[in-house]
């Protein structure tokens, strides 16, 4: 199978925001709870924070991360888990079954964010709670003191204030499942008057504001539309929540998860300008893909003995070698709309459906899409190129032309002098002959060549193994001739290729 890709410096997408790799947090299963704290843990700090986890998020490099949820956040009170831990209540969450003591909350997940290299995303409760509750929270975080709320804060031990510059308007009001749940009208009007209420605390804050859900909605779309009539003048970015699964065995459909999100993404632009143009504005309303990622394995409803528990063992996904490709193509996607994505956040970072997995009491381990994840992370921050691209296709039903079997992006890193490529070979049993051309630029050599692969797709990490890792790619497979770069790629393998162009 023979693929040619080109990628001219005069024809860039946009400036890849760094936010596209953040991280989400939530008080849900052991995410938070034995993931990232476990007061007594051997390698536990003062905090209670687990050492071996936050060097983990820290190679994942999430420069911002998502908290305190999710469908937890609309019947949760902020205000329950600050101050003394001693008099903080316990109290049931009712989105997730499970008891919430309420001993890890803001301050503490703000500390966490200093140590763990990451800048809190703060969702407010919109489901049962009220403009003014969220304009207090932003004052106990946000100014500086002399209020009760800001001295309050000084009191709890932060003299400093958080300085807290994203914060989300709710999450997935649309869903009839969220704790408040609204109509669009209805969530359009309180969104409006919450981002009036914290903008007088701080005008330089980051807001976003649902979306749908997700594309699968009945109400998507016309829910996006009718929200942002609301608010388009009091908002940044719109919401979009994105999950992909494999539970009828389609693989072909499976890994063609990043165009099912390329075209979510496009529709959802689409409804953002919709607005702008009702309204003769020029003002473009950016994309937050806050939540995403494979879930199709991991269990709400398992382990019903634990209900009513802190720390319950639910939805903790095992990732294989084929979703390693389905993570590198969504990221891939979202590079590809680098001009209106500003913001996304895999969901969760720790043991619920996330790149970390702990043991209770015992070891941390990288899951196999924890790889993808931390070299796009770590090389996929620079400008976004256009590319042509040609691959031979295979067919699938979620659209009429044709899925290529390798997909390819293109990154220009100008500090470092260099291109990164990230491709995926979707063929299971055809390797693919890759020809890379770059216009305008003068390649000069290959730095690095590095490929994850595995011949069998349901290969797994464990705490004990890790058969699907990256590793360097053989130098007969890679070439740079004349400024053009040759590679084999193995059957479903993911693949990333630095070139310097000095």
């Amino acid at each position: 199978m023979k693929v040619r890709i080109y990628a001219n410096r005069n024809y860039p997408i946009g400036e890849i925001d760094k936010n596209i790799f953040g991280g989400f947090v939530e008080h849900i299963g052991r995410c938070v709870y034995t993931g990232i704290y476990e007061p007594g843990h051997k390698l536990a700090d003062k905090d209670g924070f687990r050492k071996d986890v936050i060097e983990l998020v820290k190679e994942l490099d999430m420069p911002l991360t998502r908290y305190p949820g999710g469908n937890f956040v609309s019947g949760f009170d902020w205000k329950d888990a600050i101050g003394p831990k001693a008099s903080r209540p316990s109290r049931p969450d009712y989105a997730w079954l499970a008891m919430e003591p309420n001993t890890f909350g803001l301050d503490e997940f703000v500390k966490w964010c200093a140590k763990a290299n990451t800048a809190p995303m703060y969702a407010v409760n919109l489901g049962t709670n009220t403009p003014k509750s969220a304009q207090e929270l932003i004052e106990y975080c946000n100014f500086e003191k002399g209020s009760y709320w800001s001295d309050l804060r000084i009191k709890n031990g932060s003299k400093k204030p958080h300085n807290i510059k994203y914060w989300c308007l709710g999450n997935e009001m649309d869903g009839e499942w969220q704790i408040g749940h609204k109509t669009a009208e209805e969530y359009g009007r309180i969104a409006q008057e919450t981002a009036k209420m914290m903008r007088m605390v701080d005008r330089s804050i980051k807001l976003c504001v649902c979306g749908s859900s997700s594309r699968n909605m009945e109400t998507f779309g016309d829910w996006d539309y009718n929200v942002l009539r609301h608010c388009f003048d009091s908002v940044d970015m719109l919401s979009v929540h994105a999950y992909f699964g494999n539970s009828d065995h389609n693989f072909p459909k499976f890994l063609a998860a990043p165009e099912v999100l390329d075209k979510q993404i496009a529709d959802s632009i689409a409804c953002c300008d919709a607005v702008a143009a009702q309204r003769k504005s020029y003002k473009k309303i950016m994309l937050a893909l806050d939540e995403w990622n494979v879930w199709y394995r991991g269990d709400t409803n398992a382990h019903p003995e634990t209900i009513w528990q802190a720390a319950r063992p639910i939805n903790e996904e095992i990732y294989d070698m084929t979703d390693v490709l389905v993570v590198g193509g969504i990221l891939q996607t979202m590079m590809d709309h680098a001009d209106r994505l500003k913001v996304a956040n895999i969901a969760q970072t720790v043991n619920i459906i996330a790149p970390i997995m702990t043991e209770p009491g015992g070891r941390a381990w990288r899951q196999t899409t924890f790889y993808p994840f931390a070299l796009m992370s770590k090389y996929g921050r620079g400008t976004a190129l256009k590319l042509s691209s040609d691959s031979p296709t295979y067919s699938t039903d979620i659209r009429a032309e044709g899925i290529p079997f390798v997909k390819s992006s293109v990154v220009f890193r100008e500090e470092a002098d260099e291109l990164v490529v990230f491709t995926i070979n979707r063929s299971q049993d055809e390797p693919a002959e890759l020809t890379a051309e770059f216009g305008c630029f003068k390649p000069t050599k290959v730095i690095e060549a590095i490929e994850i692969h595995h011949a069998n797709p349901d290969a797994v990490n464990t705490a004990d193994s890790h058969p699907v890792k990256p590793a360097k790619i053989a130098a007969k497979r890679v070439s740079l001739k004349d400024g053009k770069l040759t590679a084999t790629l193995k059957p479903f393998s993911w693949n990333m290729f630095r070139i310097s162009t000095k």
